[in-house]
């Protein structure tokens, strides 16, 4: 059983299953239980992790790594090491390499070959941007998800991996990628990663690799000399500017390579609007500027030893390509039939640049295992000092730089160092050594948005990131948080606590108030009954500030002159404010049809009491409304009412019901 599995890394990661295995770790499934996510860990194999040199310069790497942030990179959410063991936390991909996609697919069409490629190239313009050389790109480092989308894997690691001191056959699997430079030994930059996209478009496009070789040096010799058989040659299907694109990646010159990935993703994305696109430059510009003889003929060799090594190194889609392949052997051998002496100049260029490659390897191990040794220090505990107390720290002076960055932190005062790397007690060697600290600008705050004159709907919408970010609190307000507002309309928001540009700080709560509109002042409303229509609609206009229109206006038959207000929707005496709707009904003077009659209504009036107001209704309907001295109505309310048929007569005093009859109209 693996030595991981079930095992607990820094408390925190627990190592559930394997998922992968490379030339210089182990991937592993596992569970974070601080975030309660699953997470990929990669951890160094244990021969590379006993490199003290090996291993800071992969913490220093990796560190820059995990500052990556792109849609089309996978995420490093952290770089540690427990014990003895080196590790890279990653995010956990839901998909497969673009190896074993092109090995599901074979050959792949253009244009998906040409979907794929524009994510690849975005994904390393971030990196780029950021300073950070891939130096090891192939589609081994390429995963695709289900969704289609692709992330460039193994950034850090893929750095390191070059600085081995030997090419084994374990490097293999990275020869077929490396650009010429990297097989020169030469420094390198953005432009060799763009060298290894080219060869995986190219893979892409034909099926197959541009070089091939039964070892890494016989590989990375054709890469030096050798310009590969053009796409086309391969696949007709493949558009031309797409070619002149891959084979511009390619370029073994480097003056003749793309200058930047942004600049290669502008000609691919110009080329995805219009495959018929005229580019800048033709095949013949990719070329070396100055070929000698001995190099066109170390070409020629090239491609017939990547024909034979193809034999031992064959795929699906190598075996679907063998006319291709066996061609340009046969090509091959005819350019060295005709000039069998230029033939042993190649042979012996090759073998003195084979040479030279392995005593360059060979010298570097010799340097890397008899030099001098180096001093030792152990990592001061820089965690709750200062930024300034860490740099006078006797422990840093003279064999430590501090590299700091400002985060906030919920538990860290401002201005104090609350993480560290390396980590303190760890054992470091050489010098110019580096500890990267984060100091604290204190809890997280975030500043409060302008919501003023916004509904509370709307307010919430606007403030939604920050209530996510910093946990926040916004109720829906309460009756007391509504208040009169002549400047704001009612239900907008007149204020907030926290106000405008005023800090926000986590689990704060926010508090509105709102406006109910301006306050109207109420007034009593006059009895309009028995008026004529068209004088108490002018009176609405003014004293009156009530609203009426034709609609709300019936006209009825009536014993009363045409135009007479028999009844009114808001009762005399009644309080309104301004812009209130009040109904009428008017007599539209044609009096009572056939067969009315009248009836007397009789009522006693309360002795308790001087005077009062009287509102009859028949029906329902408001027919009278007046206020009376009782005395000199003798305390007994007479009047006579006309009708048809009956009518129940309600009788108010005062607002209090005083009698209900039934009047009988003949």
């Amino acid at each position: 059983m693996d030595q991981y599995i079930g095992k607990m890394l820094d408390n925190r990661y627990e190592i559930l299953e394997r998922i992968g295995t490379g030339g210089m770790a182990v991937v592993y499934k596992a569970k974070c239980h601080r975030l309660n996510r699953l997470v990929a860990i990669k951890i160094l194999k244990s021969d590379l992790a006993q490199n003290e040199d090996f291993r800071r310069r992969f913490n220093a790497e990796s560190q820059a790594v995990a500052q990556l942030s792109h849609p089309n990179i996978v995420s490093v959410y952290d770089v540690s090491r427990g014990g003895d063991v080196e590790y890279i936390v990653m995010e956990l991909i839901d998909g497969i390499t673009l190896k074993q996609y092109m090995e599901k697919r074979g050959q792949l069409n253009w244009r998906e070959s040409l979907h794929f490629i524009t994510q690849i190239m975005r994904g390393l313009s971030h990196a780029h941007s950021r300073g950070i050389v891939h130096r090891d790109i192939k589609p081994q480092n390429v995963m695709v998800l289900r969704d289609g989308s692709v992330k460039v894997a193994d950034f850090g690691i893929a750095c390191l991996e070059n600085s081995a001191q030997t090419l084994t056959q374990e490097a293999l699997g990275s020869v077929h990628y490396i650009s010429p430079e990297q097989a020169r030994g030469d420094r390198t930059d953005a432009r060799s990663d763009i060298y290894s996209a080219g060869v995986v478009l190219y893979e892409m496009l034909t099926g197959r690799l541009p070089f091939e070789g039964d070892s890494a040096v016989s590989v990375a010799i054709q890469h030096l000399s050798s310009i590969p058989l053009a796409p086309r040659e391969i696949n007709q299907e493949i558009p031309e500017q797409l070619e002149l694109i891959c084979m511009k990646a390619m370029a073994p010159d480097l003056e003749r390579r793309y200058p930047s990935a942004d600049a290669m993703i502008a000609d691919l994305e110009a080329f995805r609007k219009n495959p018929g696109v005229n580019l800048d430059f033709e095949m013949e510009d990719l070329r070396p500027a100055e070929e000698d003889e001995p190099t066109r003929l170390l070409r020629t060799a090239g491609v017939h030893a990547a024909a034979n090594a193809g034999q031992s190194h064959r795929s699906v889609r190598e075996r679907e390509g063998s006319y291709d392949r066996e061609r340009r052997r046969n090509d091959a051998y005819e350019t060295v039939s005709v000039q069998s002496g230029k033939r042993q100049i190649a042979m012996i260029t090759g073998a003195v640049v084979v040479a030279l490659v392995l005593v360059f390897f060979l010298f570097r191990f010799i340097l890397s295992s008899f030099g001098e040794k180096t001093p030792e220090y152990a990592v001061p505990d820089l965690i709750g000092m200062t930024l300034e107390e860490a740099e006078n720290d006797e422990r840093v002076k003279d064999i430590f730089t501090i590299n700091s960055t400002e985060e906030a932190n919920d538990e860290a005062p401002a201005g104090e160092i609350f993480w560290q790397d390396p980590k303190a007690d760890t054992l470091k060697k050489g010098e110019n050594l580096i500890i990267e600290v984060k100091v604290s600008t204190g809890a997280a705050t975030g500043e409060m948005l302008d919501i003023t004159n916004k509904t509370y709907q709307e307010a919430k919408i606007l403030m939604k990131k920050l209530i996510e970010d910093y946990e926040l609190t916004m109720e829906e307000p309460s009756e007391e948080a509504w208040v009169f507002s002549d400047e704001v309309n009612s239900g907008y928001i007149i204020s907030s606590s926290p106000a405008k540009g005023e800090p926000l700080k986590k689990g704060d709560t926010i508090t509105l108030v709102i406006s109910k509109g301006p306050q109207l002042e109420e007034f009593p409303v006059p009895f309009f009954v028995g008026q004529p229509i068209d004088k108490v609609r002018e009176q609405l206009k003014g004293p009156w500030p009530l609203t009426c229109t034709d609609a709300d206006i019936e006209w009825v038959d009536s014993d009363e002159d045409e135009g007479i207000i028999t009844w009114q929707s808001i009762d005399g005496g009644a309080t309104a404010k301004e812009g209130d709707t009040i109904k009428f009904k008017v007599s539209n003077g044609k009096g009572i049809s056939q067969g009315s009659g009248s009836d007397i209504l009789t009522v006693s009036l309360p002795t308790d009491r001087d005077s009062g107001r009287i509102q009859v209704y028949l029906d329902g309907s408001l027919v009278y409304d007046d206020t009376l001295v009782f005395a000199d109505w003798n305390w007994t309310f007479t009047r006579e009412f006309t009708g048809t048929g009956s009518a129940e007569a309600t009788v108010y005093i005062d607002g209090e019901l005083s009698t209900s009859t039934v009047l009988q109209f003949s």
